[in-house]
């Protein structure tokens, strides 16, 4: 059965920098085959759970201020209106067409480079309570066993004001944020991540909330943690990658 994962997107140009996470990506893709894919993106944003029901997403260029050639990448995977649907029905979610945002597509651009696997998005209901959002993962969970892969696509730190150079080193404040929630994961202490928001430096490493969230629904959607990968770009990205089987 596969495990869900969350994985941390960064910057777009991801996509176009050969760094430690985008190499992560590209193998990790390698060792997954599912039949379907199901994100949660921090990009994604609403007040209540929605689905898209797109057959062909177009590939959303949510950013500025980067090069062009950022904005000439597609990602043509093609949707899936059924698991959509079913998605919906499940979830009490509502159902629209809409791209993927840069969340999905740049992450899955370097895993699955065919973009030959179906792919539907949920929204990201940003004001749920914590528990709520893990229900949402263990809502999902099921569909592991039918091959479905769930994603959570976040950041686990994401302090864009205070943004550095590619290859600065990690500054304390963020440091002690990662390696408090990387403790609480492998301790399995669900119960200090559902009040992530008081550990040491929650709020300067995420001055709003989106972009940890994911990593709850990921958690919810599976069981024990494997760290898959640490890395960090522009000193406040923490990079970190983890299975939940």
């Amino acid at each position: 059965m596969l495990p869900s994962l969350f994985i941390s997107h960064g910057s777009p140009m991801l996509i176009l920098t050969p760094t430690p996470a985008h190499h992560f990506l590209r193998a990790l893709g390698k060792r997954l085959t599912p039949k379907a894919i199901i994100v949660v993106s921090a990009h994604w944003e609403s007040q209540t759970l929605k689905v898209s029901t797109s057959p062909w997403p177009e590939t959303l260029h949510d950013f500025g201020g980067f090069p062009r050639e950022l904005f000439e990448q597609q990602y043509p995977a093609p949707g899936e209106p059924a698991l959509a649907n079913r998605l919906a029905k499940l979830l009490g979610a509502s159902e629209v067409e809409r791209g993927f945002d840069h969340g999905t597509w740049a992450p899955l651009s370097l895993m699955f480079p065919k973009a030959d696997i179906p792919v539907v998005t949920l929204s990201l209901p940003v004001r749920w309570s914590n528990d709520k959002l893990i229900d949402l993962g263990k809502r999902l969970a099921p569909l592991r066993e039918e091959g479905i892969l769930v994603i959570g696509s976040g950041s686990l730190t994401h302090n864009l004001y205070e943004t550095m150079p590619l290859d600065n080193p990690m500054p304390n404040w963020v440091g002690t944020f990662a390696e408090w929630v990387d403790t609480q994961l492998v301790n399995n202490d669900r119960e200090a991540l559902l009040a992530w928001q008081a550990a040491p430096e929650a709020s300067r490493n995420h001055p709003t909330p989106e972009h940890f969230q994911p990593l709850l629904v990921a958690m919810g959607a599976g069981g024990d943690v494997t760290p898959l990968h640490r890395s960090v770009e522009h000193g406040v990205l923490a990079m970190n990658a983890y299975a939940f089987a």
